[in-house]
Protein backbone atom coordinates (compact mmCIF):
# COMPACT_ATOMS: atom_id res chain seq x y z
CA UNK A 1 0.00 0.00 0.00
CA UNK A 2 1.53 3.34 -1.49
CA UNK A 3 0.88 6.96 0.89
CA UNK A 4 -0.10 9.96 -0.51
CA UNK A 5 3.50 11.29 0.02
CA UNK A 6 5.56 8.47 -1.25
CA UNK A 7 6.55 7.72 2.23
CA UNK A 8 6.95 4.01 3.62
CA UNK A 9 4.73 3.59 6.65
CA UNK A 10 7.71 1.85 8.84
CA UNK A 11 9.65 5.12 8.45
CA UNK A 12 12.28 4.00 7.30
CA UNK A 13 13.87 5.59 3.89
CA UNK A 14 15.25 3.49 1.16
CA UNK A 15 13.65 0.66 1.76
CA UNK A 16 10.61 0.19 -0.74
CA UNK A 17 7.09 -1.95 0.56
CA UNK A 18 5.60 -4.20 -2.30
CA UNK A 19 2.32 -3.28 -4.38
CA UNK A 20 -0.38 -5.05 -2.72
CA UNK A 21 -3.02 -5.07 -4.82
CA UNK A 22 -6.47 -3.48 -3.52
CA UNK A 23 -9.55 -5.49 -4.08
CA UNK A 24 -12.01 -4.25 -7.13
CA UNK A 25 -14.36 -1.98 -5.61
CA UNK A 26 -17.66 -3.25 -3.95
CA UNK A 27 -20.30 -1.76 -5.81
CA UNK A 28 -23.59 -0.55 -3.61
CA UNK A 29 -27.10 -1.19 -5.13
CA UNK A 30 -28.10 2.90 -6.54
CA UNK A 31 -25.31 4.13 -5.07
CA UNK A 32 -24.87 6.40 -8.17
CA UNK A 33 -28.16 6.67 -8.84
CA UNK A 34 -30.80 9.11 -7.51
CA UNK A 35 -32.33 9.13 -4.42
CA UNK A 36 -36.07 8.95 -6.75
CA UNK A 37 -34.69 5.55 -8.47
CA UNK A 38 -33.17 3.71 -5.40
CA UNK A 39 -35.33 0.30 -4.57
CA UNK A 40 -35.96 0.62 -1.13
CA UNK A 41 -36.90 4.22 -1.08
CA UNK A 42 -39.94 4.79 1.72
CA UNK A 43 -40.27 8.33 0.88
CA UNK A 44 -43.80 9.05 -0.02
CA UNK A 45 -45.34 9.93 -3.53
CA UNK A 46 -46.64 12.94 -4.84
CA UNK A 47 -50.52 11.28 -3.96
CA UNK A 48 -48.99 10.75 -0.01
CA UNK A 49 -47.80 13.95 0.02
CA UNK A 50 -50.06 16.64 2.24
CA UNK A 51 -49.87 20.20 1.93
CA UNK A 52 -47.69 22.01 4.81
CA UNK A 53 -49.71 24.92 6.34
CA UNK A 54 -47.81 28.17 5.35
CA UNK A 55 -47.96 30.86 8.35
CA UNK A 56 -50.46 33.53 8.25
CA UNK A 57 -48.42 36.50 7.44
CA UNK A 58 -46.89 36.19 3.61
CA UNK A 59 -43.24 35.69 3.78
CA UNK A 60 -42.43 39.27 2.24
CA UNK A 61 -43.27 40.45 5.80
CA UNK A 62 -41.27 42.02 8.22
CA UNK A 63 -41.32 40.47 11.48
CA UNK A 64 -43.31 42.28 14.23
CA UNK A 65 -41.14 44.92 16.00
CA UNK A 66 -41.06 45.24 19.79
CA UNK A 67 -43.29 47.51 20.98
CA UNK A 68 -41.78 51.03 22.59
CA UNK A 69 -43.02 51.87 25.77
CA UNK A 70 -42.92 55.21 27.36
CA UNK A 71 -41.10 53.19 30.61
CA UNK A 72 -38.11 52.08 28.09
CA UNK A 73 -38.27 55.26 26.49
CA UNK A 74 -37.32 57.21 29.68
CA UNK A 75 -35.19 55.08 30.64
CA UNK A 76 -33.04 55.97 27.97
CA UNK A 77 -33.62 59.32 28.84
CA UNK A 78 -31.96 58.76 32.06
CA UNK A 79 -28.90 56.96 30.62
CA UNK A 80 -28.48 60.24 28.33
CA UNK A 81 -29.02 62.89 31.01
CA UNK A 82 -26.57 60.48 33.09
CA UNK A 83 -23.50 61.04 30.23
CA UNK A 84 -24.29 64.35 29.56
CA UNK A 85 -23.76 65.19 33.41
CA UNK A 86 -20.66 63.07 33.46
CA UNK A 87 -19.57 65.36 30.65
CA UNK A 88 -20.24 68.43 32.37
CA UNK A 89 -19.06 67.41 35.76
CA UNK A 90 -15.29 67.50 33.64
CA UNK A 91 -16.09 70.58 32.05
CA UNK A 92 -16.56 72.05 35.05
CA UNK A 93 -13.61 70.73 37.06
CA UNK A 94 -11.02 71.31 34.42
CA UNK A 95 -12.62 75.24 34.54
CA UNK A 96 -12.45 76.62 37.31
CA UNK A 97 -10.73 79.40 36.54
CA UNK A 98 -12.62 82.57 38.39
CA UNK A 99 -14.02 85.01 35.82
CA UNK A 100 -15.94 88.51 36.34
CA UNK A 101 -19.25 88.17 35.36
CA UNK A 102 -21.64 91.44 34.91
CA UNK A 103 -25.29 90.96 34.32
CA UNK A 104 -27.86 93.65 34.38
CA UNK A 105 -25.98 96.13 36.41
CA UNK A 106 -24.72 93.44 38.78
CA UNK A 107 -21.17 92.15 39.03
CA UNK A 108 -19.85 89.01 40.41
CA UNK A 109 -16.82 86.49 40.49
CA UNK A 110 -17.52 82.87 39.96
CA UNK A 111 -15.64 79.58 38.33
CA UNK A 112 -15.86 80.18 34.68
CA UNK A 113 -17.70 76.86 34.18
CA UNK A 114 -19.97 77.56 37.06
CA UNK A 115 -20.98 80.98 34.61
CA UNK A 116 -21.03 78.94 31.46
CA UNK A 117 -23.75 76.17 33.23
CA UNK A 118 -25.89 78.76 34.15
CA UNK A 119 -26.02 80.51 31.24
CA UNK A 120 -26.71 76.99 29.72
CA UNK A 121 -29.72 77.00 32.22
CA UNK A 122 -30.79 80.26 31.58
CA UNK A 123 -30.95 79.60 27.39
CA UNK A 124 -32.87 76.08 27.99
CA UNK A 125 -35.74 77.50 30.33
CA UNK A 126 -36.38 80.40 27.35
CA UNK A 127 -36.70 78.11 24.43
CA UNK A 128 -38.56 75.95 27.00
CA UNK A 129 -40.75 78.47 28.03
CA UNK A 130 -41.56 79.45 24.09
CA UNK A 131 -41.89 75.78 23.45
CA UNK A 132 -44.43 75.55 25.93
CA UNK A 133 -46.64 78.45 24.93
CA UNK A 134 -46.47 77.23 21.39
CA UNK A 135 -47.72 73.50 22.25
CA UNK A 136 -50.81 75.32 24.29
CA UNK A 137 -51.66 77.15 21.35
CA UNK A 138 -51.61 73.92 19.42
CA UNK A 139 -53.97 72.35 22.51
CA UNK A 140 -56.41 75.38 22.33
CA UNK A 141 -56.53 75.12 18.86
CA UNK A 142 -57.03 71.57 18.50
CA UNK A 143 -60.26 71.77 20.57
CA UNK A 144 -61.80 74.55 19.18
CA UNK A 145 -61.18 73.39 15.25
CA UNK A 146 -61.59 76.96 12.68
CA UNK A 147 -65.38 76.80 11.46
CA UNK A 148 -66.10 78.16 8.23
Amino acid sequence: MSHARGDNPTGASGAVSPEVPEAPPVEVPGALEPAENRAGDVRPGPEEVRPVPTPSRPSSAKPAKIKRTRVSGTWIAVIVAIVVLAFLLVFILQNLDTATVHFLGAAGSMPLAVAMLFAAIAGAALVALIGGARILQLRKQARHPRRR
